[in-house]
Formats: C-alpha cells, sequence, structure tokens
C-alpha cells in the first residue's frame, strides 16, 4: 500500500510540473513578456516549490507512521473479509 501511495504521489508532483509548464508555455503569447510574465513565473515556481515540498513531506511522514497508517488499514480490510465470509 505504502509504495502505491508513494507512487501516486510523486507521479501527481510530475503531472503538476507538466501542467504550470503547458499553461505558461501555453499564456506566454498572450502577455507578451514583461512585469506580468515575470510574476507569474515566480508564482508558479512558488506553488510548485511549495507543493513539491509538501508532497515530499507527506511521503517522509508516512514512511515514518506506515505501520500505524497502514495497520489499521489492513486490519479493517481483514475484519470486512471476515464479515463477508460469515455472511
Amino acid at each position: 500500500m505504502f509504495a502505491g501511495d508513494r507512487l501516486f504521489a510523486w507521479a501527481f508532483v510530475v503531472v503538476l510540473w507538466a501542467v504550470v509548464l503547458f499553461v505558461f508555455v501555453q499564456i506566454y503569447a498572450i502577455i507578451g513578456g514583461g512585469p506580468i510574465a515575470t510574476v507569474l513565473i515566480i508564482a508558479g515556481a512558488l506553488v510548485l516549490l511549495f507543493n513539491t515540498a509538501a508532497i515530499a513531506a507527506m511521503i517522509r511522514h508516512y514512511s515514518h507512521e506506515k505501520s500505524f497508517i497502514y495497520g489499521l488499514d489492513i486490519r479493517h480490510l481483514d475484519e470486512m473479509r471476515t464479515a463477508k465470509k460469515r455472511g
């Protein structure tokens, strides 16, 4: 479970970077450079920086607490299987 969650989180970061860069490339011709482009570059860079840092911190937290986080999920899955077998 942890490996899948970690993979999904990093995939989200990659997609986020791709989307932000794609949007900037597409609107750059419209804004035409200048101070607006500078503001957009700085704002986009901050969004990417803070989101990437947040995902990295979340993954670190999950790795330290995975026995608690995933242990509870596994216990509940086992209980649901047992309940389905009973009827």
